[in-house]
């Protein structure tokens, strides 16, 4: 069998290699503290759980959904007006997604040909750097720099990068640095896309998780000229507990959203009925659980971060996100060995940075993901594993 030379491109996903690395240590009998891959573990509020249980116990929703349902696009308006003040016309301007991950995959497909440059964040989830690989684009890294808060520095990218670019994914509250872009950022971003023709996708997966009581997480789209140059992607995953359902969106630009949904039509038929029924309980329903959810998210930020920073492993807390993005110890100059070390010798595992490109390496990813009886105990274990 000969296969697609774009296979050649992707390896094994750090997530499967560490899932066997786990797998091999609990075959053996031991026990495994993952912190690894964000699986939220904090389920979705009462209220939304029936909204999809009643919905499921209709035997016409079954059929394929085909397209979105009307109400969920204007739930979805509604939710952008009243949390991020942006106004957005259900009808040309919002498509759903299969979760955010799909959508990252398959919006280069809409955008880029081969061989055109994208601009993404180093480092990045791989997945935006995976989909425009996919789409046969050529990368082009921009660097985050701790020194710089992790904020990208657009002086430094090249003119000639910058004229050839057509697409630039940007994510703030970012993964996996956990870093919070500023005001004036958002301004420069809009103005460098506007200036080179560079479409602009930004991933708002996180705005809720922003643990400053004094900052409130904002959308890309409510600042001015924004919509002109780009989409936001959004996702129910982590602030509704709905990782498994899939449920994200597009939104903006009408031209970008108006081909992704043309590209989806051929691709699936839809969003399980159910689910988009549970989608809009989420966004229009009560929102305390979103506050109950942050605040959770908070105390075993705190209390990760406080504890290894106890032990010897220094780590500063982070602003927003469900990650901590750690920078080894001193005494390793790989992440990925001091990955499997951390797993073989204390029984914990996270995710090396190297994993989300160049620039992450030196530190790693730590999920948020476990109750925080869960977290002393990881801290109790690399402090009796004397790695340190």
């Amino acid at each position: 069998m000969q296969f697609s030379e774009r296979m050649e491109l992707f390896g094994e996903s750090i997530f499967t290699t560490l899932a066997k690395m786990k797998e091999e240590k609990e075959g053996r009998g031991e026990t495994v503290i993952d912190l690894s891959i964000g699986t939220p573990n904090i389920p979705p509020a009462p209220h939304i759980i029936d909204a999809l249980v009643e919905a499921a116990k209709d035997k016409r929703n079954y059929v394929y959904a085909i397209k979105d349902l009307s109400e969920l696009h204007r739930a979805v308006a509604q939710w952008y007006q009243r949390r991020y003040q942006v106004t957005l016309d259900p009808e040309t301007e919002i498509v759903s997604l299969l979760g955010s991950q799909e959508g990252l995959a398959h919006i280069s497909l809409s955008v880029a040909d081969p061989g055109d440059t994208v601009l993404v964040q180093d480092p990045c989830y791989p997945i935006f750097g995976d989909g425009p690989r996919i789409a046969g684009a050529r990368l082009a890294y921009m660097p985050l720099r701790r020194e710089r808060d992790y904020l990208i520095d657009f002086e430094s990218i090249e003119e000639e990068t910058a004229r050839a670019a057509k697409l630039m994914v940007v994510s703030y509250p970012n993964n996996p640095t956990a870093a919070v872009a500023t005001d004036s950022f958002y301004e420069t971003l809009i103005a460098f896309a506007a200036k080179y023709d560079i479409m602009v996708l930004h991933d708002n997966a996180y705005s809720e998780l922003i643990f400053d009581e004094n900052v409130q997480g904002k959308s890309f789209l409510s600042y001015p000229g924004a919509k002109q140059v780009g989409v936001e992607f959004n996702s129910l995953s982590k602030t509704y507990g709905l990782a498994g359902a899939r449920i994200g969106f597009c939104v903006g630009n009408e031209q970008m959203v108006s081909q992704l949904t043309r590209l989806k039509s051929n691709m699936d038929y839809g969003m399980f009925l159910p689910v988009q029924k549970a989608a809009i309980a989420a966004i229009l329903g009560d929102q305390q659980c979103v506050a109950a959810t942050r605040e959770a998210y908070k105390r075993r930020r705190d209390l990760l971060c406080d504890g290894f920073s106890s032990i010897g492993w220094k780590m500063e807390r982070s602003p927003a996100t469900m990650f901590v993005w750690a920078p080894i110890p001193g005494n390793f100059t790989s992440s990925l060995v001091f990955v499997e070390t951390l797993l073989n010798e204390a029984g914990v595992m996270v995710t090396p940075g190297s994993a989300f490109g160049p620039s992450g390496e030196g530190f790693v990813r730590i999920a948020l993901v476990q109750e925080e009886k869960m977290i002393e105990q990881a801290v109790q274990r690399v402090k009796e594993s004397k790695i340190l």
